[in-house]
């Protein structure tokens, strides 16, 4: 069980997180089939095996797995458009009249309702794990819509879930931006080949780079042109390999040949004993890594705080800046909406 993305939420109040207590909310929210006329479903399943009747919350090591799926039918538009153009050509043909908006959207409906008993069934998994000692919710996705739609499922259930994107007091930008320019990561920290570079102009044009030597003559153009760093890829550690973006998302997120080989050591040959150690890996690895990316990045903004001046604020974004406190002016991210109840 491991994650490719990364999107984290800081829990803001003390709630109770018991795997007991969240076991039997989340049944009030299990997943189900889609009825005949019913588009989409959502709820939560067993995170770990393939039995409908496994727990909904896995615990292992004071973390917790949880599991959700959109079940939705597939109605393409094309065929939703030709039934409905068809019909209202039947309705023309017959009464001699023309047919109108609001006659328009009603016949639509119910071609809808007579092809949704056919439709395709798609089901989408949403996984996320929470980490009580780092008091956070760690959702398995790089779509922030996907990720509310999980976090907005799981407050119904437990009734409250007071948490708020995760954001730091220098945009990431910037520091991306200083990296690449000096070739000088944070420490545990490599560039790798790959980044995004953007106009700082609204509408500006963007760079894209794959497989590409950042320390290059034409990225340093770019960069002295004035584009900013929006998305980097890293390695920490020689564990864990990723790419950063401006809004903190972590995408692409690989955990090294090493790890993976320890957790199969570790589960042994039974498949949930395998998906166990491996749950269990990635979050010790992510309670060391995300508390350092986070420090590295500029230190968290968490609610209330403020700083008192830019000359306050050590920003460890680099090999100088650990024996240093930067004194360059604190660009702040962009405030992220609180996702509390």
């Amino acid at each position: 069980m491991w994650f490719r993305n990364l999107l984290m939420y800081r829990f803001t109040q003390t709630i109770d997180l018991s795997p007991d207590t969240i076991e039997a909310a989340l049944a009030s929210k299990a997943a189900r089939a889609c009825g005949s006329q019913e588009l989409a479903t959502y709820g939560f399943f067993p995170p770990l095996g393939k039995s409908a009747d496994g727990p909904l919350v896995h615990a292992s090591n004071g973390f917790l797995l949880l599991a959700a799926r959109r079940e939705e039918r597939i109605l393409p538009s094309s065929v939703v458009r030709d039934g409905v153009q068809e019909k209202i050509e039947e309705i023309e043909i017959a009464q001699a009249r023309k047919v109108y908006k609001k006659e328009r959207e009603q016949i639509k409906d119910e071609v809808i309702q007579s092809l949704l008993p056919r439709a395709f069934l798609r089901r989408t998994p949403t996984y996320a794990a929470i980490a009580p000692a780092l008091g956070l919710v760690i959702v398995d996705s790089a779509s922030f819509a996907k990720a509310e739609d999980f976090l907005s499922t799981l407050r119904e259930a437990l009734g409250s879930l007071p948490v708020r994107p995760i954001s730091v007091q220098i945009a990431p930008s910037a520091t991306l931006t200083e990296w690449v320019k000096t070739q000088q990561a944070a420490a545990d920290f490599t560039i790798l080949d790959e980044c995004e570079l953007r106009d700082a102009k609204e509408e500006g044009s963007v760079v894209r780079c794959k497989r590409q030597d950042l320390a290059s003559e034409e990225i340093g153009r770019h960069l002295d042109a004035g584009k900013q760093v929006t998305q980097l890829s890293l390695n920490w550690q020689d564990k864990i390999s990723f790419v950063l973006d401006e809004k903190l998302s972590i995408k692409r997120l690989r955990f090294e040949d090493l790890l993976q080989e320890q957790a199969l050591n570790d589960g042994g040959d039974d498949y949930l004993s395998q998906q166990d150690a491996s749950f269990t890996l990635m979050m010790l690895t992510l309670t060391e890594f995300l508390p350092r990316l986070l420090d590295v990045l500029g230190g968290e903004e968490l609610p209330g705080q403020t700083l008192a001046n830019s000359d306050s604020a050590a920003a460890d974004t680099g090999p100088a800046a650990e024996k240093s406190s930067s004194s360059a002016k604190v660009e702040k991210q962009p405030a992220a909406a609180e996702a509390e109840a």
